[in-house]
């Protein structure tokens, strides 16, 4: 596996957020130290992508009820082995939501990460608890696409930004939106 992208994109998006110093170098040092980061079957833990999907006016977010986990949050999911973690944000956000289309805003291709999170997943059956290291991109969904929920979801809604922290008060998805306000500006 290729883990000399995975750093830059870190290094790169630790310079673009200062805020997110010390959670890209904690995602950096384990890259650096596990040649099979990108695999779920990493016992610590692994790589993930995930979207924070605007509507097309940019004044709602697309938020999955996460059906293992029970709470509002952003589409997302295992890199499975590919080191291209913005690809695997846009086919998590296809797979979960069921839109097809979607636009990133200015600003490099690939686009940069909007988010870093480092985060725990419970123990659940035969599969221990370990840690997500997930790296999140803002899309824009296309108009006029319908979104369904997922196998992997009991509920999708489309969320007013400034009524986030109604549903929500989970820290790393009001974090985001503080970030996209500087972003998109609003």
């Amino acid at each position: 596996m290729h883990r000399r992208g995975l750093q830059a994109l870190l290094d790169a998006h630790a310079a673009r957020w200062p805020d997110d110093r010390e959670r890209a170098a904690r995602m950096r040092d384990f890259v650096c130290a596990r040649e099979d980061c990108l695999l779920r079957t990493c016992p610590p833990g692994h790589l993930t992508g995930s979207a924070w999907i605007l509507s097309p006016d940019f004044g709602s977010v697309l938020l999955v009820h996460h059906r293992k986990l029970g709470r509002w949050l952003q589409p997302g999911g295992h890199a499975d082995g590919d080191a291209d973690l913005f690809r695997v944000a846009v086919r998590e956000a296809q797979e979960e939501t069921g839109l097809v289309r979607f636009t990133t805003l200015p600003g490099g291709e690939p686009p940069g990460p909007l988010d870093l999170d480092i985060h725990e997943i419970p123990a659940r059956g035969d599969e221990p608890g370990h840690l997500h290291y997930d790296v999140r991109f803002l899309l824009v969904a296309a108009k006029g696409e319908v979104p369904r929920a997922s196998e992997e979801s009991t509920a999708l809604r489309w969320v007013a930004r400034e009524r986030l922290r109604e549903v929500s008060g989970e820290e790393s998805l009001l974090r985001m939106e503080r970030r996209t306000r500087v972003v998109v500006g609003r």
